[in-house]
């Protein structure tokens, strides 16, 4: 076990001098969590939006479950995708697993929901605000999703960022699908267990300090633009 203040100060030094190791983690972790909120959006927004305006037998259970699986378990999808990818899944031929890719869907499912819930939630209340004008326009259900995305995409881009900070610090399922090999599967958090287990801490210090900035960022940013959104919808 190293001394901590040691360790402190070497973590500092990695990232002061931008570490070649350290740099390759972080790079990993941000393209993988943000492709996957991409897809995420691509799948969660329309929905969540479509879920607002839309009313259909079933829909507060349709409701219940996107907020139920706002909650899934790390670990749960990431056996879900696991089982998915293996040989002897649907998948296995594509041979994605314990590559980026498997870690890209693994965390997209567990964001996907967020947005959805999130989005449904948010849409649903310029939905009330807007329907009249709407309706007087003859805007069609369509027209009237792709209006309300519009108008509400400063709270979306919140929604998204929310999906962002859950991706970037997640580990359970994306050590699962990922496993943690060096060079090509590892990213923040799944380095930080591994090196704390090692006992060697300037790394994982390191990589803790960088990720807590990113929280940190994304936080912030989307307090702004919550801030602005109300100042807009007032």
């Amino acid at each position: 076990m190293q001394d901590l203040g040691g360790a402190f100060g070497e973590a500092f030094r990695l990232i002061a001098t931008l570490d070649g190791d350290l740099v390759e983690i972080v790079s990993l972790s941000l393209g993988v969590s943000l492709m996957a909120v991409g897809i995420a959006s691509l799948v969660g927004l329309p929905l969540g939006a479509a879920v607002a305006v839309t009313r259909f037998p079933g829909r507060p259970a349709v409701i219940a479950v996107l907020n139920a699986l706002m909650g899934l378990p790390p670990v749960v999808a990431g056996l879900t995708v696991y089982l998915l990818l293996s040989r002897a899944g649907p998948l296995g031929e594509l041979g994605l697993l314990y590559t980026p890719d498997a870690m890209v869907i693994a965390q997209a499912v567990l964001v996907t929901p967020i947005v959805a819930a999130l989005a449904r939630q948010t849409v649903e209340d310029f939905h009330r605000d807007y329907d009249e004008q709407l309706r007087a326009f003859g805007i069609g259900r369509t027209g009237t999703i792709a209006t309300l995305l519009w108008e509400a995409r400063l709270s979306l881009v919140t929604v998204l960022l929310a999906g962002f900070g859950r991706a970037v610090a997640e580990v359970g399922a994306v050590i699962m699908v990922g496993g943690n090999i060096n060079h090509v599967t590892r990213v923040m958090t799944t380095a930080i267990a591994l090196e704390t287990s090692k006992g060697a801490l300037d790394l994982a210090l390191g990589l803790g300090i960088v990720l807590l900035v990113i929280v940190l960022v994304v936080n912030g940013i989307a307090g702004l633009l919550r801030h602005a959104s109300t100042g807009s919808h007032a």
